[in-house]
């Protein structure tokens, strides 16, 4: 190599080691090629043997939307339907003795494969047991396959996250990298399964909160996704998943309709988290306690089977039916139904512990949803109301952002799946209100308020933790010198040598604190006796600055700074003009300091 390729590529392994988003778009790159193969074996996996139960063993016909038609075509020659609820089973007691050997604490306190890793993101460390996303991976694959109602988001999610975890612990990258790298493979699997690599970089980088997102992770989450999709797209084609026309907005009467639907997309939400947690906690934990883990399982794959056998709609993720809804070949008696029953099925499923996500069965009902609202407005207003189908795509967006507090992720995703941004402004609103009503409604357990309520950011949280610190618990108390405002000079020179303090509070005649004096002041008056009995406190003091026993450590700070004082008296809260004692700026910084090493301990 030439001397002056050399010296480039010097250069170039400095800017590497040294530069944060130059290392994280190499690793983003690397990370995306992983995932993207995995997402490739993982939609394999699931169509395979979709196809092979439901098709060629049950003898079904179900519907599958335009860009995922590999393996499906007609039923096999024999229909049995049995097949169904015998597979379910089947599945329902493998996934229970796995789950039960060899990953017990996945059970409880999460919903699925994207709720593992937020909790994995703010309480792990970003650490992921590598049997998890393992396992986890090859059951949803066997449950969605034979039926149960369960969507591949949430595992691919796992999947990419563990894939991100794994490669962090490999080149040796610090805790705050690592959560980085979980994002960036969730994001690569969404962005690859879902044909939408910014709206699946997007989602996992806000889903984790519910205020915020990780902006951090925004350029690695990016160029996996990119990655990552190019690399399924290369397998399976560019197409959409969805072989739906164009949509469009363009009347401003429609935005009531729009509102209406945002509404209903709220109730609708509201009922499918209240129903999961009703039966995963009131009904399938209790007979988790009495039969154990894989019984309890078993029992769910079993009903679930049974549903689905009777109601074929329920089955699997059903994006096929979502398209046929899209393309107004569904009745709205047929959608209304279909939420109900899409609901309690996908509460069985995953509510019993079944592998699974809960994104597919989301975005299902609330495209259901927006059928509902969009198709009767069409019946009694054609003329306000011409494109229905756009309604659908509507409700899956305005849905997943009340339910998951994730607005922008599927906004954006809804956009690149109708490769279009006509219904950008009916998005939005609908969007925004479904947030807005559904503020304490929340599919994911582990997903926090902010950064600030999240251990991964305990450095930046300095004014969270004065705010949760209160005066009273540190100040010194006990006695104070107090000056009176017609104390001469000469008479203060005599105090200030028999003390050693720096700031005294300052009182009139009436005994109401008028002030504060520091010595630092009057330093260079205290040698000056042709001063001492013309110069009194009052004239020397400062305004006066006090704080309360219940005042917060982050108002005592600002005090601090703002009166550039070294100390602060401290009053009675139903008495002003009582001091109990002093608080040093000292104090304050060693509270914080102290309190932000436990906290880091306890991380």
């Amino acid at each position: 190599m030439s001397s002056p390729l050399k010296r480039l590529w010097r250069e170039y392994l400095i800017l590497y080691r040294n530069v944060t988003y130059v290392r994280m778009l190499v690793i983003g790159i690397l990370l995306g090629v992983l995932t993207g193969i995995a997402s490739v074996l993982f939609f394999l996996g699931i169509e395979y043997f979709k196809h092979l139960i439901q098709g060629q063993w049950a003898g079904l016909s179900l519907p599958a939307p335009a860009g995922e038609s590999m393996f499906h075509g007609h039923g096999g020659e024999h229909y049995r339907p049995w097949i169904i609820p015998l597979s379910c089973l089947a599945v329902g007691l493998i996934t229970g003795w796995l789950v039960e050997r060899f990953l017990p604490q996945s059970i409880s306190g999460m919903t699925d494969g994207t709720d593992a890793m937020i909790k994995a993101f703010h309480k792990d460390k970003g650490v992921i047991n590598p049997r998890a996303p393992i396992i986890k991976g090859i059951t949803s694959i066997f449950t969605i396959a034979s039926g149960g109602s369960a969507g591949r988001e949430g595992p691919i999610s796992q999947i990419g996250a563990g894939l991100g975890s794994w490669l962090a612990d490999r080149l040796g990258l610090s805790i705050k990298e690592r959560r980085i790298l979980m994002l960036t493979g969730a994001a690569g699997g969404l962005g690859a399964v879902f044909r939408a690599p910014l709206g699946g970089a997007l989602t996992a980088i806000e889903v984790i909160y519910k205020e915020d997102f990780e902006s951090e992770a925004i350029v690695p989450a990016v160029i996996s996704s990119v990655v990552a999709y190019s690399i399924f797209t290369f397998a399976f084609g560019t197409a959409p998943m969805f072989g739906i026309p164009q949509f469009s907005f363009s009347n401003i009467f429609e935005l009531p309709f729009y509102v209406i639907l945002a509404f209903a997309c709220a109730f609708t939400g509201w009922m499918y988290v209240r129903t999961f947690q009703f039966l995963k906690y009131s009904v399938f934990e209790k007979m988790r306690a009495r039969v154990g883990i894989m019984w309890t399982m078993a029992a769910g794959g079993l009903i679930m089977g049974m549903f689905g056998m009777m109601y074929p709609k329920v089955i699997s993720g059903g994006y096929g039916w979502l398209e046929q809804a899209i393309l107004g070949e569904l009745t709205v008696t047929t959608m209304i139904v279909v939420v109900l029953a899409k609901t309690l099925a996908t509460s069985i499923t995953l509510g019993s512990g079944m592998s699974g996500g809960m994104f597919a069965p989301a975005l299902f009902v609330g495209g259901m949803t927006g059928g509902v609202v969009g198709f009767s407005a069409h019946k009694f207003y054609p003329d306000v109301v011409t494109q229905p189908g756009g309604y659908v795509m509507v409700g899956m967006a305005a849905f997943f952002a009340g339910v998951a507090n994730a607005p922008i992720g599927p906004l954006v995703m809804v956009c690149e799946l109708t490769q279009g941004y006509g219904l950008l402004a009916p998005l939005m609103l609908a969007s925004a209100i479904c947030l807005v009503v559904n503020r304490k409604t929340s599919l994911y357990e582990n997903q926090l308020e902010n950064k600030f309520e999240s251990p991964a950011h305990i450095n930046d949280a300095t004014i969270n933790i004065l705010e949760k610190l209160h005066v009273h618990e540190f100040f010194q108390r006990g006695r104070v010198t107090i000056l009176e405002e017609s104390i001469t000079l000469k008479a203060l020179t005599d105090i200030i040598a028999g003390t050693n303090e720096f700031f005294f509070p300052v009182k009139n005649h009436e005994g109401e604190i008028t002030g504060i004096l520091s010595l630092n002041d009057v330093r260079n008056l205290l040698y000056e006796e042709c001063l001492f009995d013309l110069v009194i406190v009052g004239e020397l003091a400062r305004p006066p600055v006090t704080l309360e026993e219940n005042d917060d450590l982050y108002t005592a700070l600002l005090k601090f700074v703002d009166s550039d004082l070294g100390q602060i008296p401290v009053i009675k809260d139903d008495d002003p003009h009582t001091i109990l004692g002093l608080i040093n700026r000292a104090d304050v910084f060693r509270a914080y300091t102290t309190h932000l090493k436990v906290i880091q301990a306890e991380e």
